[in-house]
């Protein structure tokens, strides 16, 4: 299983967990927020390297 399939699946876990425990409204809440809130804390060309890794650049 690669690296990527990993982290999905424990995102997956984490979810259901946090729909259990929490109301949904709250769930949905940290499911979003986590990762805005990671992506806000980047410096402007981490945020540059990581929409050009996203993006599979071409040539390189």
């Amino acid at each position: 299983m690669s690296t990527r399939a990993k982290v999905a699946a424990g995102g997956v876990a984490v979810g259901v967990i946090l729909l259990w425990l929490l109301p949904f409204w709250a769930a949905l809440l940290v499911m979003v927020g986590v990762p805005v809130g990671a992506y806000l804390l980047l410096d402007p060309s981490q945020r540059r390297r990581l929409r050009g890794v996203s993006r599979k650049q071409l040539g390189r």
